[in-house]
């Protein structure tokens, strides 16, 4: 019996009376598993070998897993700078243990929501009390990253809170095994020749016309092989994409700008009194180093200014609240891309506009929120506006009646609201397909007198800020935005998820 060289070496490997895998098998041989799957299914084919198959879980340690297990969990390193200092006699500034265990970033909170929790001490009033019969060296979670890392078994609980924990990771593949047949057994003791056989057609067989004598390998091209994911566009830059598409399609231009801005841009310009809630750290990120930006239009800051403390037109009241130019001149990370509109609006961004104009953009924006389900720290916003005599609520809600119908969405509902930069003002919603739940989408408005007179702008602006990855739920059905990015977010649903058009 003649056969390729790797199907003629797996079936002298291979055993009548005891299965072995695949893995098993290429191991042995020194070769792929790759290789071994494919010449096993070729002697299948000949009826050989019997292949059988099974589910099988496994479970790897992640990037952050494999570090922990190398420099300890986070709760174990402040447990044993605590003991170090002492802090089971008297507790010890949290400060001071942090920099013992070389904890910072991220491990920080790390080691401090686990601490209590496996009965390490406690923590009140920046102080660490550590419990003195602990015992850092059974930690079930350590061991059981040691013991996973090692190719073995751990409790299963201890395993969930590690997954809970990103530090591994669950994988669901099939193991095969190959056993000889009683054809195999028989072929086997009748002698097997290795046949010379080529494998790929390359371009020194054609031109030496050797091809015409060689003798080619059979391919199974029904049989398993490796999966290999390859790159792909995100589908949340999938849909920003097609959304600017959608947008440049209904005669709007894209805008551009910084991230880091002065607040004047994000806030004042937009008649966002300086002691609102969402201007304290409460509600946004503080930057390390907050210089101040020195080229803004002298002139427009003491519109801004007026318009704040006085209002605008004869019935203007302002804030009557005090107004600090250092606060405006401030750098803060945007909350939200109005800063762009405010930018454009003014004619600092690309000169003074002339009614009719069109703008949008899609960028990210950043805000100190509590994550859940339908919220991120981090997340991209539709930012819009059209500058036109006349405009009403109407042109508003065909505006977004025609954006969203572009994504199949016709259930729109509007709810009026409170904005201090618009009014009208009414948030929009949608029904999500899966849940059927109503979720918001969206904020807009017309912009008040207060906002565009000092801009410069005599004429109607209507805005609004949407957010793409409610777009994206309400057009896919994912019930958590978690699911398609940040470190919860489901690789194999991102690698499998179909097109919408």
């Amino acid at each position: 019996m003649r056969l390729p060289q790797a199907q003629a070496a797996v079936l002298e490997a291979a055993s009548a009376t005891e299965s072995r895998t695949v893995e098993e098998l290429a191991a042995a041989l020194d070769e792929s598993p790759t290789t071994v799957t494919r010449a096993a299914f070729e002697l299948a084919d000949a009826g050989l070998v019997a292949i059988e198959e099974e589910a099988a879980e496994s479970v790897s340690l992640t990037d952050e897993g494999e570090r922990y297990r190398e420099e300890g969990l986070p709760e174990v390193r402040l447990y044993r700078a605590a003991i170090d200092a002492g802090a089971d006699e008297e507790p010890v500034p949290m400060g001071e243990l942090l920099g013992r265990a070389g904890l910072d970033g991220p491990a920080v909170n790390i080691a401090l929501s686990n601490f209590a929790r496996k009965g390490y001490g406690r923590i009140e009033s920046g102080a660490v009390a550590a419990t003195p019969d602990a015992d850092p060296d059974a930690d079930e979670e350590a061991a059981a990253l040691d013991a996973l890392a090692a190719g073995g078994d751990a409790p299963e609980d201890a395993v969930e809170e590690l997954e809970r924990r990103g530090l591994v990771r669950r994988e669901e593949g099939t193991v095969r095994s190959v056993t000889l047949t009683d054809e195999g057994v028989t072929g086997l003791m009748e002698g097997v020749e290795v046949a010379d056989a080529v494998g790929a057609v390359t371009a020194d067989l054609l031109t030496s016309g050797e091809w015409r004598d060689a003798e080619f390998a059979a391919y199974n091209v029904e049989a398993d092989a490796e999966t290999i994911y390859g790159g792909r566009e995100h589908i949340l830059r999938r849909t920003a994409n097609r959304v600017k598409d959608v947008l440049v399609g209904m005669g709007f231009q894209e805008m551009e700008g910084p991230h880091v801005d002065a607040d004047f841009w994000i806030n004042d310009a937009l008649f966002m009194p300086q002691d609102h809630p969402a201007r304290t750290h409460w509600d946004r990120f503080a930057l390390s180093d907050p210089r101040r930006i020195d080229d803004l239009p002298e002139d427009l800051i003491e519109r801004v200014r007026r318009a704040h403390l006085e209002g605008v037109g004869d019935d203007g009241e302002g804030y009557h609240s005090p107004w600090d130019e250092e606060f405006a001149r401030a750098l803060a990370l945007r909350g939200h891309t109005t800063s762009l509109s405010m930018r454009y609006l003014s004619g600092e961004a690309v000169g003074d506009l002339e009614p009719p104009q069109r703008y949008f953009s899609v960028e990210k924006v950043y805000r100190n929120d509590t994550l859940d389900a339908t919220h991120l720290l981090e997340f991209f916003q539709i930012e819009g506006w059209v500058m036109a005599e006349g405009l009403s609520v109407r042109d508003l809600m065909g505006t977004f009646t025609e954006f969203y119908s572009r994504f199949g969405i016709t259930d729109i509902r509007f709810k009026p609201h409170y904005n201090p930069y618009t009014e009208p003002s009414f948030e929009l919603f949608g029904r999500h397909p899966e849940t059927g739940e109503i979720i918001e989408i969206g904020n807009s408005g017309i912009f008040r007198p207060e906002v565009l007179e000092p801009l410069g702008v005599d004429c109607d602006v209507m805005a609004w800020g949407l957010a793409l990855e409610r777009l994206l739920m309400l057009t896919y059905g994912f019930e958590d935005i978690r699911d398609v990015h940040g470190t919860l977010c489901d690789l194999d649903l991102l690698r499998s998820v179909e097109v919408m058009h």
